[in-house]
């Protein structure tokens, strides 16, 4: 799994100009599947995202976690993370897991999360999504699962 985790001061996301996630301060998290993921990767995914330390402490160090602060995560199925963009001009996204094992999975990482914490905002998988946020830092992580 990838994970694009952005901090964020706020998020949203719309469907057809219709508000369906919103945040205040969290983490905006973009999340791509691939092939070979399966369940314990999400679980993984969602293990990080809650304990990462990317927030800030009295003394300015990042060492404060979305459920330290009591933020908010908004998860976000974003198909393109899981592009191949080594080669030529245009992505491949042959190594993207299948739209129905993706839906699948990401649902079961939205369920996982859930249960673990309560605050929780998500996106619609495989909806054309207006994604917009306050980047607070700005400060953008790369997790690769």
């Amino acid at each position: 799994m990838i994970a694009l985790i952005q901090r964020v001061s706020w998020a949203k996301v719309e469907v057809d100009h219709q508000l369906i996630g919103q945040i205040k301060q969290g983490l905006l998290v973009l999340v791509g599947m691939q092939k070979t993921d399966q369940q314990d990767q999400a679980d993984k995914l969602l293990h990080k995202l809650l304990n990462y330390r990317v927030f800030s402490d009295s003394d300015d160090k990042m060492n404060l976690s979305v459920t330290d602060i009591q933020g908010a995560l908004l998860l976000v199925p974003q198909f393109t993370l899981a592009a191949d963009t080594n080669k030529g001009m245009r992505p491949s996204f042959s190594s993207a897991k299948a739209p129905l094992e993706a839906e699948q999975l990401f649902s079961y990482l939205l369920t996982q999360a859930h249960t673990q914490y309560s605050r929780i905002q998500s996106g619609r998988f495989g909806a054309d999504m207006q994604v917009t946020l306050l980047n607070d830092g700005p400060v953008t992580f790369s997790l690769n699962i």
